[in-house]
C-alpha cells in the first residue's frame, strides 16, 4: 500500500511556482519591461485620462483556468494598465508630494521580496531586526538627532509604513501615558493640539484612538506668520483647557518654542517631518530641527525624498518603553527566551500589526550605494529647481507667491485683477489648474490655506530636471495667456 502511494505521488505532475531557472528568465524580462517604462515614461500623459470603470470593460471578468504566458500579461499591462496610471515617477509630476525611487532602492526591494521575511520579533529574523536598528541609527546620525532618539543611546526607532501609522502609534502611546498619569481612565478628558495646517490623517488617528472630535484643538494660523503655529496661541489654548479641567497629550508643528510650552504642561510632543525632514541631512537645513531634543517623537518619510520607494516612514521615540507598553502583545506562539530576557527588540510591539517586511534593506543599500554626499546633492538639486520655479513666478506680475518657499514646494496662484474679488481669483486658478492637467503634459494639485485657493508645485520626482521645470512654467504661462484673453 505504501509503495503504491509513493508511486502515485512520483507520477503526479507537480506545480512549481518558484523554479529558479524560470524565475531567472522571467525576472530578466520584467526588468527589461520596467527599464523601458522608465525610459519612455514621458510619452504617457502624467494624469491618467481614463474614465471610471474602464478596466473592468477591457479585461476578462474571471481569472483564467489554465496558465497564460508572462508576455500576454505584460501586453495587458502595456495596453490596459499603463493608460490607467497617474505616473508619479514622471519627471513632469509636480502634484501632492514626490514619491521617489532609485536603482538602489529597487534592488533593496528585490532583496526584501526575495527573503520574504516576516520579522515580527527578533527570533523570526535576527538580521531583519538588527539591520533595521542599525539603519534607523544611521539616519538619526545623518539628521544629527540627539542620542536620546537612538538605539546607541536611550531611545530607538522603527520603520512604519506611512506617516499615518507613525502618528497613530505615537497617539496610542501618548494616550496611555496620559491616562496612567491622570489615573481616571477617562478618554473624554484628553485633548490634542495641532496646527490647522496639520494633515487630515491626524484627525483620523485621533478618532481611531478614541479622542473625541470635540477635544481636537486645531489652532488657527495666518498668512502673515507663514501659516506656522504660534507658541502664544498654543499656550493660550492649553491654559483655557486647564481652566476647564481638561488634560492634554499631543502636539504637532514647528519645534523649539512650541515644545517649551508643551513641556511646561507635561504634554507628549510629536514632530511630523514627513517630506521636508529629509532635507535636514543637509547642514544648511538642519536648523529646522532645532529644539528636537525637547520632543518625544519624530517621524519622516524616506519614500518622499530619500529615494527609497513607497512605503517607508521612519519613527523615532525617546522612550521606547512607552510605545512598547501601549502596543505589546505576547501570545504563546511568539514566546521565546530571547524576548523574555529583554535582550532583543521585537518590532511587533512598535507597530499596529504583527507581521513586517525586511524594508530596511532598501535604506541600507541606498545609504551604502550613494553615500550621504550624493543624497545631500540630490536634495539640494531639487530645492534649486524649486527656487528656479519660484523665480519664474515672481518675474510674472500676473502671479504671486502665497507662502514663502522653504524646500521643494512652491505655493503660488494666478492673481489676475484684485478688483474682481476673491471668488473670481479662485475660479481663475481652478480653471488654470484644470487646463494644465488636461494637457497630460504636467500634473499639479491645489490646496486651501487660510481660505486662499493655492496652486502647489512640488519638485522632487527622481527623473525631474531643470528642463522639466522650465517646460512646466511655459505651459502654465500658456494657460494663463489663454484664460486671461477671455476676461
Amino acid at each position: 500500500m505504501g509503495k503504491n502511494i509513493e508511486s502515485n505521488l512520483a507520477n503526479t505532475p507537480h506545480f512549481n511556482p518558484l523554479n529558479p531557472q524560470e524565475f531567472r528568465k522571467q525576472a530578466h524580462e520584467m526588468v527589461d519591461f520596467i527599464a523601458d517604462y522608465y525610459q519612455n515614461i514621458e510619452s504617457y500623459p502624467v494624469l491618467s485620462q481614463v474614465q471610471p470603470g474602464y478596466l473592468r470593460a477591457n479585461l476578462p471578468q474571471n481569472a483564467p483556468s489554465l496558465p497564460e504566458s508572462l508576455e500576454t500579461s505584460l501586453e495587458d499591462v502595456k495596453n490596459q494598465i499603463i493608460p490607467g496610471m497617474t505616473h508619479w515617477l514622471s519627471p513632469n509630476f509636480f502634484a501632492f508630494f514626490p514619491s521617489t525611487v532609485s536603482t538602489a532602492g529597487f534592488l533593496g526591494e528585490m532583496l526584501c521580496t526575495c527573503f520574504n521575511s516576516v520579522g515580527f520579533n527578533w527570533i523570526a529574523s535576527p538580521a531583519a531586526t538588527e539591520l533595521e536598528m542599525l539603519v534607523i541609527d544611521w539616519l538619526a546620525d545623518m539628521l544629527k538627532l540627539p542620542k536620546s532618539f537612538m538605539f546607541q543611546g536611550t531611545g530607538g526607532g522603527v520603520i512604519q509604513n506611512t506617516t499615518s501609522e507613525a502618528i497613530l502609534v505615537t497617539l496610542i502611546a501618548a494616550r496611555d501615558k496620559a491616562l496612567d498619569v491622570d489615573g481616571s481612565g477617562n478618554l473624554n478628558k484628553l485633548v490634542v493640539y495641532a496646527s490647522d495646517q496639520t494633515h487630515s490623517t491626524f484627525a483620523k488617528a485621533c478618532k481611531m484612538v478614541g479622542i473625541s472630535p470635540r477635544n481636537i484643538r486645531l489652532i488657527p494660523t495666518t498668512i502673515d506668520a507663514g501659516f506656522s503655529l504660534s507658541p502664544i496661541q498654543l499656550k493660550a489654548a492649553v491654559e483655557a483647557d486647564m481652566e476647564n479641567g481638561d488634560h492634554f497629550h499631543h502636539d504637532v508643528d514647528p519645534i523649539k518654542l512650541l515644545a517649551g510650552v508643551a513641556k511646561e504642561h507635561g504634554m507628549w510632543v510629536h514632530v511630523d517631518a514627513a517630506n521636508a525632514g529629509s532635507a535636514c541631512i543637509c547642514p544648511e537645513f538642519r536648523h529646522h530641527l532645532n529644539g528636537v531634543e525637547l520632543v518625544d517623537s519624530l517621524s519622516l518619510s524616506p519614500h518622499k525624498w530619500l529615494l527609497s520607494g513607497l512605503d517607508c516612514c521612519c519613527l523615532w521615540v525617546k522612550n521606547p518603553t512607552a510605545l512598547v507598553k501601549a502596543l505589546s502583545t505576547n501570545p504563546e506562539y511568539l514566546r521565546n527566551k530571547q524576548s523574555e530576557s529583554d535582550s532583543v527588540v521585537d518590532f511587533k510591539d512598535w507597530q499596529v500589526g504583527t507581521g513586517r517586511r525586511f524594508k530596511s534593506l532598501r535604506l541600507w543599500l541606498i545609504f551604502r550605494t550613494y553615500g550621504v554626499v550624493n543624497l545631500q546633492d540630490h536634495i539640494r538639486s531639487d530645492v534649486g529647481m524649486a527656487k528656479i520655479f519660484e523665480d519664474f513666478v515672481r518675474s510674472d506680475p500676473r502671479f504671486e507667491i502665497v507662502v514663502p518657499r522653504e524646500f521643494g514646494l512652491v505655493c503660488f496662484r494666478l492673481n489676475p485683477d484684485e478688483t474682481f474679488g476673491s471668488d473670481y481669483t479662485e475660479l481663475s486658478n481652478q480653471k488654470l489648474l484644470d487646463w494644465v492637467n488636461s494637457t497630460g503634459r504636467v500634473y499639479m494639485t491645489h490646496t486651501k490655506v487660510g481660505g486662499i485657493y493655492v496652486l502647489r508645485f512640488a519638485v522632487g520626482a527622481t527623473l525631474t530636471g531643470d528642463n522639466h521645470v522650465v517646460a512646466a512654467w511655459k505651459l502654465i504661462k500658456e494657460g494663463a495667456d489663454a484664460l486671461l484673453k477671455t476676461v
